[in-house]
């Protein structure tokens, strides 16, 4: 990818947007040198562990996005209880607790570092563009001047930084099919399936509506698929840029009641759907909605393992009874590297209520997707890690997760989101109109 086709779209971009410049254009100049179009430090680290940033993966849209391309690649090493305090440095506090907790079997095997984030050229522009004209409303809990995606390329604080994750580039309208596993401390789970869709107004097949879509962020539909008891039941989102202006729209459909109602109790501390209460409404996708229940803390970046390129957790000859274990999921299928990341500590205000009275994120640079995330309880006790296994989707030229994990470390039970084992688990350029995300269109979606 040209760093000279970079400063040069900067260039043109600065010269329109100076009287509003969220940063100085030297500041902003960086994106174009030192910095990818979305804010990532190109060179590599002094050891040569983490390498330059050279482009990232990317391909036609033939392409299947799932192949491991890494196949032949073993472990440079594996982290476990016997040899974890030589590599504590670069280690979460959640990753240390699992080591902790379960000595005998949690592992981590580390792989040779490959930095594959890559988006299409306007997603680069438009960060580029928003990074002398977003700022941050409302205390925070909506932007101005934004457009799409990226908001905040060179961050100056951690909700800049949480905003990015936020609104970060998903590969437009997607399908995706899933399954939420509640897995006992036996190691004993019960699949609920569940399709969804999603898309920035942006992608819309009917096209953009300035009056209709102005405060919206995208639009969201789940629907669960099995087991009965939930069948049938769907939850509608409309999210919005700014949710003290315009809270966040949500309705869901009982299919019992055959009904559609307001749901404003889908947002922060709300325990998740199918889930068993191992996980609040804010946990899907690592962190969603306003952030306007914390404060928010930049603590800089650090060199961590974290999971990444995670092509054997989409393995679809792989069975969910085989991915899972009890305490933990099978750590065979997991694959981490050494990468740069924001670190972001969220403490819960004074005035506000959650279940998580701290939070700490840890954010990858190359591509602004939360990777890692501990969470407190009110007595300052880590409770709960949840992990966000991702890999490049050359189709789409997106980093999206393919698996999520949320650790209960008290009751030794946890959720893992997968999707190995559906069929036509992520469908990207899905065909979505305004008409996918009415209130009508989830009753319809219940009757099925």
């Amino acid at each position: 990818m040209s760093i000279k086709i970079f400063h040069t779209s900067l260039m043109l971009l600065l010269a329109s947007n100076v009287s509003v410049a969220k940063v100085s254009q030297d500041q902003a100049a960086k994106l174009a040198n030192e910095l990818t179009p979305i804010g990532a430090q190109v060179s590599g680290n002094k050891s040569g562990s983490i390498p330059a940033y050279s482009g990232g993966l990317s391909a036609d849209e033939e392409v299947d996005s799932l192949t491991n391309i890494y196949a032949d690649e073993l472990p440079l090493f594996t982290i476990t209880s016997k040899n974890v305090k030589q590599y504590q440095a670069n280690l979460s506090d959640g990753q240390l607790a699992l080591f902790k907790k379960y000595p005998d079997t949690y592992k981590m095997p580390i792989y040779q570092t490959h930095r594959t984030a890559a988006y299409p050229q306007y997603v680069y522009d438009k960060a580029m563009a928003n990074a002398t004209t977003t700022q941050l409303v409302d205390g925070g809990a909506g932007l101005t001047g934004f457009d799409e995606t990226v908001p905040f390329a060179l961050p100056q604080n951690g909700l800049e930084v949480v905003w990015n994750h936020v609104s970060r580039y998903r590969g437009g309208s997607v399908e995706r099919n899933s399954a939420l596993l509640s897995v006992q401390k036996n190691g004993e789970f019960m699949p609920v399936k569940i399709r969804g869709l999603m898309t920035p107004p942006q992608y819309l097949s009917d096209g953009y509506d300035g009056e209709r879509d102005e405060n919206i962020l995208f639009y969201f539909v789940e629907m669960i698929k099995s087991p009965t008891r939930y069948t049938g039941n769907v939850f509608l989102v409309h999210e919005t840029i700014d949710q003290l202006k315009q809270p966040r729209k949500a309705w869901a459909y009982n299919a019992g009641q055959r009904r559609v109602r307001r749901a404003p109790q889908v947002a922060y501390d709300a325990p998740a759907q199918g889930t068993e209460g191992l996980r609040t409404t804010d946990q899907l996708d690592m962190f969603n909605g306003a952030p306007d229940r914390y404060n928010w803390q930049l603590e800089g970046k650090k060199e961590v393992y974290i999971p990444y390129n995670a092509y054997k957790m989409a393995d679809p000859t792989v069975k969910y009874e085989n991915m899972v274990n009890a305490g933990h999921i099978n750590q065979d299928h997991t694959r981490y590297e050494l990468h740069r990341v924001w670190q972001v500590t969220a403490t819960l205000k004074d005035d506000a209520r959650h279940v998580y009275a701290k939070r700490t994120f840890y954010v990858d640079e190359d591509s602004w997707q939360i990777v890692l995330a501990d969470h407190y309880d009110n007595r300052g006790e880590l409770w709960r890690t949840s992990e966000g296994h991702s890999l490049q989707f050359v189709n789409a030229k997106t980093t999206w997760y393919v698996a999520l994990t949320h650790y209960d470390l008290i009751s030794g039970r946890y959720i893992a989101n997968l999707s190995n084992e559906e069929r036509n688990a992520f469908e990207f350029n899905s065909v979505m109109g305004h008409g996918n995300f009415t209130t009508g269109a989830i009753r319809r979606l219940g009757k099925l």
